[in-house]
């Protein structure tokens, strides 16, 4: 299956050099991705997910094609999903005989067995794409389709076939040999040999009558005596010693036909197994990749391709954004609530936003949704909104709640301080920056003074960025952050608000609007009886 350069990924052999020395990955580890939850829906095995990360238009529009052939044609997914154990079977089976090594018949059979694996993956992605072939519209599939296609219809592939059938036919009947040992005058062993090897496994007679009546009946398969070291009280050793010279016999009569069978593996086999070995860690990727984007699909969860817009542009317009982890916890019959999300350099509106709202309004499952949706566009999938305008981030920092190590050295502050500090060493303009209730270890006064430094200079880079936060009061301090971003030559703040319908009830919808710290002070107040309407109904 000769396949120049050919991968699920990446459309050429020059995107994909260019991924693996580094160019066009963005800056999004696996911590950022356990921080926004990605990694409670998805997280392959065999490679980290960190490692599938690109910025480049090219790759994205690729994937997003074999996504689509993926979630359009189930016989595709359930041929790939096939394919994987078969294919970790031939991995096992190469490392068991490199473990082994040597030139001796298990090593032969091995080969035998992973050229049945081949023959096996071959027939599990023929039958497939035969069945898939005419929904398939994605560059990807439709080149390795063909490619299985000619492959398994070949006169070539028809003979390996062939040969595969002989020689099994020759190797795994065995079921017997028959032993001959010369005697000397004492009875005693002289020589010894294979005579014959046998399809038909040898039967136990009453050995001590037909010894003793001499009645030694015409029949090859009819044992009269068992050898010694096969019976009882006999050490492993002398076990061993005869199971090797056995071995070695059954070595002598098979060696030619099983190296000639070994060259066959090597000269053509092998590179194709190899081939599809490399692709592993990408089937495992498309195949897992699909299964959590068919999940939301089936909760009824829209997915939209998105609408890619240069890096430099740092856009994200989100309609009906929700977040996939939330969607997917959630009991059935229950619905993700939607939000629409826009940053941008228009007038109208900002690249950096202020968050503010109760608590459990709904402020992280959105941080988190605008996280996730950028991190499954540069994975190359499906995004989880209605409709989406994005670009590519250079990379995704997070600043979130944590009980860091480095808290008792530093205080709670001070740890938080020195993540924040650390994002600026790396953060730039097309960056996506998320922060969800930083500086939360310290008073009112403090924590606004230092966001209200953080906000500056992240105004400063100009990078897309959404500050959740308790912090009501900053919205006051906004007009002067402003200011003074814009007199450097930055960019505009504006406030979001997340809703609350009354009464303690969220409505978990996220409205550009002032924050009203008082309202939400009132609402729990009301919610706990502490408003002074009721302490004074109370004390009369």
């Amino acid at each position: 299956m000769k396949l120049e350069n050919f991968s699920l990924l990446y459309p050429d052999g020059e995107t994909q050099r260019a991924h693996l020395s580094g160019k066009n990955v963005p800056d999004i580890d696996m911590y950022t991705l356990q921080e926004l939850g990605m990694l409670e829906i998805f997280n392959p095995k065999a490679t980290p997910l960190s490692e599938f990360f690109t910025t480049d238009p090219a790759v994205i529009a690729y994937r997003n094609e074999t996504f689509s052939d993926m979630l359009n044609n189930p016989v595709l997914a359930d041929t790939l999903r096939r394919l994987v154990p078969v294919l970790q079977d031939i991995t096992e089976l190469r490392r068991l005989e490199q473990d082994a090594g040597g030139e001796d018949t298990a090593s032969y059979l091995s080969s035998m067995t992973e050229i049945e694996l081949y023959i096996t993956c071959v027939d599990i992605l023929h039958k497939g794409m035969v069945a898939a072939r005419d929904g398939i519209k994605g560059t990807a599939f439709r080149r390795l389709c063909d490619c299985v296609i000619e492959l398994a219809e070949s006169e070539y592939y028809a003979e390996l076939n062939k040969k595969l059938t002989e020689l099994t036919q020759r190797v795994r009947e065995i079921r017997s040999v028959t032993i001959g040992v010369n005697l000397d005058a004492q009875l005693r062993p002289a020589q010894a040999g294979v005579l014959s090897v046998n399809a038909k496994p040898f039967r136990s007679g009453e050995t001590l009558d037909k010894i003793l009546r001499l009645n030694f009946k015409d029949d090859e398969y009819t044992c009269i005596a068992q050898l010694v070291p096969f019976g009882k009280k006999q050490s492993d050793n002398q076990k061993t010693a005869l199971s090797l010279a056995f071995n070695s016999a059954i070595n002598d009569v098979y060696r030619s036909s099983l190296r000639s069978w070994k060259k066959i593996v090597q000269s053509y086999v092998l590179d194709n197994t190899e081939f599809l070995l490399s692709l592993m860690p990408e089937i495992e990727f498309i195949v897992k990749g699909t299964q959590l984007q068919q999940s939301l699909l089936d909760r009824g969860c829209p997915l939209c391709s998105p609408t890619l817009f240069p890096a430099e542009a740092r856009v994200f317009r989100a309609s009906e954004l929700y977040n996939p982890a939330v969607a997917l916890k959630l009991a059935e019959g229950e619905e993700v609530v939607p939000n629409d999300v826009v940053m941008d350099t228009t007038p109208e509106n900002a690249l950096i936003y202020v968050l503010t709202g109760p608590n459990r309004g709904g402020k992280s499952v959105i941080t988190c949704a605008i996280g996730l949706c950028q991190v499954m566009l540069q994975l190359g999938m499906y995004l989880p909104a209605k409709t989406c305008e994005i670009s590519p981030a250079d990379g995704i920092y997070t600043h979130f709640p944590t009980g860091a190590d480095d808290t008792i050295d530093k205080g709670r502050l001070g740890e938080e301080c020195a993540r924040l500090g650390e994002i600026f060493d790396v953060v730039t303009s097309q960056s996506l920056v998320l922060l969800d209730e930083s500086l939360s270890s310290t008073g009112s006064y403090e924590a606004s003074y230092i966001a209200a430094e953080v906000l500056t200079g992240l105004a400063h880079v100009g990078c897309r960025c959404l500050f959740s936060t308790h912090l009501h009061e900053l919205a006051a301090e906004l007009d002067r952050i402003n200011q003074q971003a814009l007199s450097s030559g930055g960019v505009r703040i504006d406030t979001l608000v997340a809703g609350i319908l009354g009464e303690g009830k969220r409505s978990f919808k996220i409205v550009r609007a002032k924050p009203d710290g008082k309202s939400y002070a009132r609402d729990i107040a009301e919610r706990y009886g502490l408003t002074y309407e009721s302490i004074m109904k109370k004390i009369k």
